[in-house]
């Protein structure tokens, strides 16, 4: 089975007319495996896949299968708050060729916890053999995946990781109280990889790494050899960039980010809007500060 770790990356989706722009995709892969990505994770929150249809999700992890020519992993996601969607969503992305596929909690109908393994279970059950990453983000789905819980998903061999995005560390440690090795813990909250990495995690699936891949792999690998001051340095660097990232709404703001670099469009879809003149010359100014644009 298949293991996912290091500096992974939560790609965005560039839209041109209205459709996935390969050929912007694909150049976003190329700069991310040069940029020292060890894992692409397509068609997750900060890929718009609530905004895609089923084949355009596929195409989309298809094309990043395509590109990445075995040289990183991909992770394809499929999340749905319906558990028969979710199947079929993991089917179409095992048939794209990827790796793996990251699984939302259900969100909106907040299922219990029993809910929550009954649910995890049955998309195992439905792809024996298969690596599956649970992805537990309670203030976008209304549903906490606890530690208990996710002992209960270690009986699922396919369940071979949790991204876990709450940035509450003493519930890093709680997950290795309780499970041990068994699971391997990505952090889904850029502001905290070195302590996350710290406290037993092995990695971050993470929307910064869009823009700054090499800084957030020089980060993972140094918090991951016990580098404290070299690890520090960089997640004290990149904390702004953080924090402009998610100043509106994500992907809103990475997308724009981006797009001030050359390798995406502007476009994305609605509900989500442009982002605002105060907040992108704020970012189009830290982008310039770190050397990602030019001064």
């Amino acid at each position: 089975m298949k293991t996912f770790e290091g500096s992974m990356t939560a790609l965005a989706t560039p839209f041109r007319d209205g459709a996935l722009d390969e050929p912007a995709y694909r150049a976003l892969v190329r700069q991310q495996i040069e940029g020292g990505t060890s894992v692409l994770v397509p068609m997750g929150t900060t890929g718009e896949s609530v905004t895609m249809t089923a084949d355009e999700c596929a195409r989309a992890v298809r094309v990043v299968v395509e590109e990445a020519k075995g040289r990183a992993l991909v992770v394809g996601g499929a999340g749905s708050n319906n558990t028969a969607e979710v199947i079929e969503s993991v089917a179409r992305v095992r048939d794209a060729g990827a790796d793996g596929a990251l699984v939302v909690t259900p969100y909106y109908n907040r299922p219990t916890q029993a809910g929550l393994v009954a649910h995890f279970g049955a998309v195992a059950r439905a792809h024996p053999g298969f690596p599956l990453v649970a992805y537990n983000v309670p203030g976008r789905t209304g549903v906490d995946l606890l530690p208990e819980t996710a002992l209960r998903l270690c009986d699922f061999p396919e369940v071979v990781a949790i991204k876990e995005a709450t940035g509450n560390l003493a519930r890093t440690i709680d997950l290795v109280e309780k499970c041990g090795d068994r699971l391997t813990l990505l952090s889904g909250d850029d502001f905290t990889v070195l302590p996350f990495i710290a406290c037993g995690g092995k990695g971050v699936i993470s929307v910064s790494s869009n823009v700054a891949p090499r800084m957030m792999a020089d980060l993972v690998a140094a918090a991951r050899a016990g580098d404290l001051a070299k690890a520090r340095g960089l997640q004290v660097k990149m904390n702004n960039l953080h924090r402009l990232l998610f100043v509106e709404s994500s992907p809103t703001p990475v997308k724009w980010a981006l797009h001030l670099m050359g390798l995406f469009g502007p476009e994305i879809r609605l509900p989500l809007l442009p982002m605002t003149e105060p907040n992108a010359a704020k970012l189009r100014d830290e982008l310039r500060h770190l050397g990602l644009l030019p001064a």
